[in-house]
């Protein structure tokens, strides 16, 4: 019998605690999903990603971003280091701004299965042109306190 808790995705955590080198792509990482220590109550959990990278789809030279992921859990909440690895997995990845900010969202959602997740992609410009890209699951659940995302607008050296 294992000592690691049942969740969504099979057995418990797999990365806490242990040596865990990054995916090589977004393809191979594994999210860990756990049980939510608050089932029923109704609250936002913030990731922040400040230094997120990926490549350009058509030079290959990389984008960075700042990316702010916030959800209300529903059963069950990502484990944070399998996150951590799961973005980071985006390093040698090639995918426009829009692809990956929505399809990060897109998997989360799909996968943990939150009441109501929303991702904000704050990209650093390429070209002389910030891009932010924004997407959520809907309408967030009534009560729900979300605050501001708290990222500003790109201002250049100004």
């Amino acid at each position: 019998m294992s000592d690691t808790p049942d969740t969504a995705s099979g057995p418990g955590p797999r990365f806490l605690g242990q040596s865990s080198p990054l995916p090589a792509s977004p393809e191979e990482a594994e999210l860990d999903y756990v049980p939510n220590p608050r089932s029923g109550s109704l609250y936002l959990v913030r990731f922040s990603a400040p230094e997120f990278t990926s490549l350009c789809p058509v030079t290959g030279q990389p984008d960075f971003a700042h990316l702010v992921l916030d959800y209300a859990p529903g059963e069950t909440i990502v484990e944070s280091k399998s996150l951590k690895l799961f973005l980071g997995s985006f390093r040698n990845h090639c995918g426009f701004h829009e692809d990956v900010t929505v399809g990060i969202g897109q998997r989360l959602f799909e996968e943990m299965k939150p009441r109501w997740l929303r991702i904000g992609g704050y990209w650093y410009p390429r070209g002389g042109i910030p891009i932010d890209v924004f997407w959520q699951s809907g309408t967030p659940p009534e009560g729900l306190w979300v605050p501001e995302q708290g990222v500003q607008n790109y201002r250049g050296r100004g």
